[in-house]
């Protein structure tokens, strides 16, 4: 067997199109785990348990269950309900949900460890909840979760490849596409092999330089 760079160069363009899909997937799926992940860590910190209980069963029920099936049930399920979502929507809702409950472990291991002394001075300065939550605990507890929460940005980086389930045309997508069309197998499929890493490298790249600029 030869290598094809024929191949290659005629999957360039399908490749620049999954790449786009994959990025756009990446981003505002991590954006939603980001957000409701927060959501999730505050609501599990309210007083009464019956806050807490119905937050803690949704997350531990997440969880637990395959994103994949998460994916075939707001796919399939939703239309029947009559909430039809398009492919890449419903990709990014389920990445964004199924990682919001981890992120919320991870903020909720951030709030833990701002020390007590933080909560005392802003009780002693009588500042409001609210004002003690955004510019006293939230600020420090976000500076320490920075590396875990990039090491779930690159998690989700490779199980966008699931969304191609539901007819999103990623980068696997795409080369399974442009292998199916053309057979040819080998040249695609190791492209975005490279392209998985270098933009796992790239983002790992980013988020470092993030958190340097954090810990300043």
């Amino acid at each position: 067997m030869t290598w094809d760079w024929g191949a290659v160069r005629n999957f360039l363009p399908h490749l620049w199109d999954g790449l786009l899909v994959t990025l756009q997937a990446l981003v505002l799926g991590s954006v939603i785990s980001f957000v409701l992940g927060l959501v999730w860590a505050l609501l599990m910190r309210a007083p009464t348990r019956w806050v807490r209980w119905p937050v803690g069963v949704v997350t531990e029920f997440v969880r637990d269950t395959p994103l994949l099936v998460q994916l075939f049930f707001l796919f399939y399920v939703l239309p029947e309900w009559g909430l039809t979502l398009s492919a890449l929507t419903t990709g990014v809702l389920a990445l964004g949900l199924h990682y919001s409950t981890y992120t919320m472990q991870v903020y909720r291991a951030g709030i833990e460890a701002v020390p007590a002394g933080q909560w005392e001075a802003a009780t002693a300065l009588n500042l409001p909840r609210r004002r003690t939550w955004t510019a006293v605990i939230l600020p420090q507890a976000v500076r320490r979760v920075v590396p875990a929460l990039g090491n779930y940005v690159i998690s989700m980086l490779k199980d966008t490849p699931l969304l191609m389930a539901i007819t999103v045309l990623e980068m696997l997508g795409q080369a399974r596409l442009f292998s199916q069309q053309h057979f040819q197998f080998t040249e695609p499929l190791t492209v975005i092999g490279v392209a998985f890493v270098l933009v796992s490298y790239l983002a790992s790249l980013l988020l470092r330089a993030l958190e340097r600029r954090l810990v300043r």
